[in-house]
């Protein structure tokens, strides 16, 4: 619980430095370069944190980072042609909800309090990423939610993919997931004519995004890895909007919703009832 609630809070910050970047550099250029220096770092750690992979624990990371990258691309589009306060709480609660679907599914045995828990988070992550309020979803069309829902899944599959390596196989899955997200980013880029530069002064908030963004994926990697159940590790790592919502309060004073508020206290509410006891 504590590693995933962990890649929860990293995740978030890297999403918010990712977001800095953005605002000087493409999308695509930003998470093409953080991609790559993840994947520079996890060389580099890969003879003291390899494990002892099978190729099949590769496959499983490169399956885990085609869907992860396909989701972004979607999330991107979705973010250019809809309205941001529907589709990001869609995006949200639906990336919780398939680790959730696919854990019970696969037979794991959750206790009341954590399935209460888990409910509530859902709910939380709808609330934190809602910066408009609940109002804005009210307006979404149904055609409209399909963009969002799809990317969100794609997160999701991410989380169940991720979770299919063997508890030995250390970070080296990760390695098949950067490789593959870093390819097909660069190849739609590349297709779509986007411009892959990144400005000077936006690489050190790229570099600290790519350095989060892998230090998340490895600590949910670890959390899965010391037995923890994919519904509770999917579903807590999945609360990474309120980390994003804290340090724009924090960092940049942008004003909280009140569905905001509600969603964090949402949030740490369901932490305590996932973490009692059965």
């Amino acid at each position: 619980m504590l590693l995933a609630l962990a890649s929860a809070v990293v995740y978030g910050a890297a999403d918010f430095c990712g977001g800095l970047a953005t605002r000087r550099a493409t999308a695509f250029a930003v998470v093409a370069a953080s991609q790559a220096a993840g994947l520079v770092a996890l060389l580099l750690l890969l003879p003291w944190l390899g494990g002892h992979p099978e190729p099949v624990d590769l496959l499983w990371g490169a399956a885990a980072g085609l869907a992860g990258a396909a989701g972004l691309v979607v999330f991107y589009r979705a973010l250019a042609e809809g309205v941001m306060s529907v589709v990001a709480p869609v995006t949200a609660v639906a990336a919780a909800a398939v680790p959730v679907l696919v854990g019970v599914a696969l037979g794991e045995r959750i206790g009341w309090w954590a399935t209460v828990g888990i409910a509530l988070a859902l709910v939380a992550v709808v609330l934190v990423a809602a910066e408009e309020g609940l109002p804005s979803l009210r307006t979404a069309r149904p055609a409209g939610l399909v963009p969002p829902l799809l990317a969100g899944a794609s997160f999701g599959l991410f989380f169940v993919l991720l979770d299919r390596a063997h508890d030995d196989a250390g970070l080296s899955p990760l390695v098949g997931a950067r490789t593959a997200s870093m390819a097909l980013v660069v190849l739609i880029a590349v297709l779509g004519k986007r411009s892959l530069k990144t400005p000077r002064v936006a690489l050190p908030t790229v570099l600290i995004a790519g350095m989060g963004d892998l230090t998340a994926n490895a600590l949910f990697l670890l959390a899965t890895q010391q037995g923890g159940q994919l519904a509770i590790t999917g579903v807590l790592a999945s609360l990474y909007p309120a980390s994003t919502v804290l340090l724009a309060q924090l960092v940049l004073r942008e004003q909280l919703a009140r569905t905001q508020i509600a969603g964090l206290v949402s949030a740490a509410g369901a932490v305590v009832l996932i973490a009692l006891p059965a």
